[in-house]
Formats: C-alpha cells, structure tokens, sequence
C-alpha cells in the first residue's frame, strides 16, 4: 500500500513555477507546468551548488523532456527521472504525485 502525504494545495503553486515543501524531513520541489494537469516533485538539493535551490530554478522542456534548470550553475534535470541532463551519472529523488481534492499530494514510499 502506498502512503500518500498532502504537502500543498494545487493553487498555491502559480502556473510555471515551483515551490518547496518538506516530506519526512526532506526538502522537495514540486513544479506545476501551466499546460499540464500534474504536478512533478524532485529532490530539493543541488548535487552541484551543495545547497537546498531546485523549487527556484527555471522549468521547460529539453525536446520531450520536462526539466528544471538549477538556479546556480544551470544543470538541467529531468522532471520524471531526475538525471541530469549534463551529466547522467548524477540523479535526484524524484517523487509520484497527484492531485487529491485540490491537494498535492505526494507518494512516500519509493
């Protein structure tokens, strides 16, 4: 059985951003594209900056890819996967969601 964890609700995020929410002591970045019914939740941490940035970098597309580029020296990571576009060896948490009642709610269990 999954657990699943409200963590905002769906209108505090404004259409192409992302905001930071903490599950199990965790930061996450949960991104909402303006054209898209769901939300996408990444780890929060920059491997490369060392610092807790994600929820504040730039969302788009990388050919198919939906990804955020880190706000400190510009990685991409993909929104699905968490592996870094620049370089595949580094890969984030990534986490499954979805939208309960208005609520973004996240799985805790990987």
């Amino acid at each position: 059985m999954k657990d699943w964890i409200a963590v905002c609700q769906m209108d505090e995020i404004a259409p192409d951003t992302g905001v930071c929410a903490t599950l199990d002591g965790e930061q996450v970045a949960v991104f909402r594209f303006a054209d898209d019914t769901r939300v996408y939740a990444i780890s929060n941490y920059d491997p490369f900056g060392k610092a807790n940035v994600l929820s504040r970098g730039i969302i788009g597309s990388v050919g198919q890819q939906r990804v955020v580029a880190s706000p400190l020296y510009k990685q991409h990571f993909d929104l699905e996967t968490g592996i870094c576009l620049e370089d595949d060896q580094v890969r984030l948490k990534t986490y499954l969601t979805r939208i309960e009642g208005g609520r973004v709610e996240l799985n805790t269990v990987q």
